[in-house]
């Protein structure tokens, strides 16, 4: 792209920014009394990785309590920025970071590959109780076919699929793979996937951008080619016609059509995101350059959004709102408009670039825009940070600039209307005087056959209204402190998982 047109384009970008940010100011400030402005409907996620312990846990073999201690503090800060949604990396390698009846635990817990935390706990339980707590998703994220990575150095367990198999395994690189081709692989991964959503209270299974692998090459610069042979050698046999880019492609689309079905016919309300990487192909649209993704790691990514085999749709969009070639807004429109059956569309934002110093730092007004240019864009709902890292260990006031301007509202995750799901009945609310001075309280109790997975309160003050999300477990909730001011009205109601609401009911004040 010309010097000019990058420039225009971000200038454009930060005109978006700002309308953005003036358009959540007025929805949020004054209402007339009648008409309560809508709460914001926003997906507001971030991974926390587990592979060579980016996130959590911070170093392997910590004891119980250090690591439930971390979760803790990375659930907290999640929830005090008012973030919705936890992202947790639980199968990194072929491992588990929960109780796996299939996969060894991961050394990235213990320190060992298939030891068990002393004391025992389970962590996916532990993270799914503390997220449901405050309000918070929580979607389990694996790697389908990463078998090892090279940062674990430890042995691998008698129980992996590199020694129970070794027939599905691939040395590639410094890592070991499974090979998509072989269908045995695609029943483990999937029999792993939905043997999670079953046993665990999910709110959503994601996966990465590691489908074949990324291309490694020879000491010359030269691609290596993935070596799966013998799975290629058995296709071709059986008669098949395709070519070998279209075939390891086919392996690939016919595991996250396979996945979407299962998880949907296990829990209907569980949502599957995919975060490709961020480009589908160089060229698309034009100004477009960089890797591209369908030839080398066979992601025909488009086609999965295009047949509306996910349900919400992250793809890494690593790149500054100015760079021309990798342009932020120029990608999230391009994929809004492959979007044809309106499915979820959060992009994934590199946050992390905020406080790595091996690289040029970014500084924390580049995510903040972003956000805003997301908002800006139809069809865009929402958005995820790479990664937790850049909330626990922050620099130029990222987290500040975040929570006192693009987040200073609590949000709804979207309506996911197309999977199954009912909204709670209406609640009956009531209002009191707290025993501490200056608090109004606020209770609920919600129809036990249709019970609330969030509820929301919204309190108005003169002309001014205040938005409260509570988690379904809570049956009362203090309102915020208006001097002690009872609020001149009060609204209550109930969201389900798939965050449908309720009808809404007016609470009283208690005699």
């Amino acid at each position: 792209m010309p010097k000019l047109l990058q420039t225009l384009s971000f200038a454009a970008a930060l005109s978006v920014s700002a309308c953005a940010s003036a358009s959540r100011s007025a929805s949020f400030g004054a209402a007339t009394p009648a008409s309560p402005p809508p709460v914001q409907r926003e997906f507001r996620g971030v991974w926390v990785a587990s592979v060579a312990n980016i996130d959590w846990p911070s170093r392997p073999g910590l004891s119980t309590a250090e690591q439930q201690d971390e979760l803790v503090r990375l659930m907290d800060r999640a929830a005090e920025m008012r973030l919705n949604a936890i992202i947790l990396q639980v199968r990194p390698a072929a491992d588990a970071l929960y109780a796996s009846p299939y996969e060894p635990w991961s050394d990235y817990l213990t320190g060992q590959m298939g030891k068990a935390p002393e004391p025992f706990y389970d962590p996916l339980a532990f993270a799914v109780q503390e997220a449901h707590r405050r309000g918070l998703e929580l979607h389990a994220w694996f790697n389908p076919y990463r078998a090892h990575h090279p940062s674990a150095t430890g042995p691998i367990a008698a129980t992996h699929v590199s020694r129970t198999r070794p027939d599905l395994v691939r040395a590639y690189g410094k890592a070991l793979w499974l090979d998509p081709g072989e269908k045995d692989v695609q029943d483990l991964s999937v029999r792993v996937i939905l043997d999670v959503v079953r046993r665990y209270d999910i709110d959503g299974v994601h996966i990465d951008d590691y489908f074949y692998p990324y291309p490694e090459t020879d000491s010359a610069g030269n691609r290596i080619d993935f070596p799966d042979e013998q799975s290629w050698s058995k296709y071709v046999a059986g008669g098949g016609t395709l070519s070998r880019g279209d075939w390891r492609r086919h392996n690939v689309d016919v595991f996250v059509e396979r996945l979407n079905r299962g998880i949907h016919g296990v829990k209907p309300w569980v949502k599957f995101g995919v975060s490709p990487f961020g480009v589908w192909r160089p060229g698309s649209p034009p100004q477009i350059a960089g890797f591209d993704a369908y030839d080398r790691i066979y992601a025909d990514s488009r086609k999965w959004l295009r047949e509306g085999w996910v349900d919400y749709w992250t793809p890494q969009l690593y790149w500054q709102i100015s760079r021309g070639d990798l342009s932020y807004p120029v990608l999230l429109r391009w994929w809004s408009e492959q979007n044809v059956k309106r499915r979820h569309l959060w992009p994934g934002l590199f946050t992390s670039r905020t406080i790595d110093t091996t690289q040029t730092l970014w500084p924390a007004s580049e995510i903040a825009a972003q956000v805003f240019v997301t908002r800006g864009q139809a069809g865009a709902t929402g958005h995820v940070h790479f990664s937790m890292k850049a909330f626990l260990q922050p620099r130029d006031s990222l987290v500040e600039r975040l929570s006192s301007d693009a987040y200073a509202e609590p949000a709804l995750v979207p309506e996911t209307p197309w999977l199954r799901g009912r909204a709670p009945g209406t609640p009956v609310a009531r209002l009191w005087h707290d025993s501490v001075p200056n608090v109004i309280r606020v209770g609920v109790q919600f129809p036990r056959k249709r019970p609330a997975a969030l509820w929301t309160i919204r309190a108005r003050y003169g002309a001014a209204w205040v938005t409260e999300i509570v988690p379904g477990w809570a049956t009362e909730h203090p309102l915020p402190s208006r001097e002690g001011a009872v609020p001149d009205e009060v609204i209550v109601y109930g969201v389900d998982r798939t965050g449908r609401a309720g009808k809404p009911a007016h609470a009283e004040m208690r005699p």
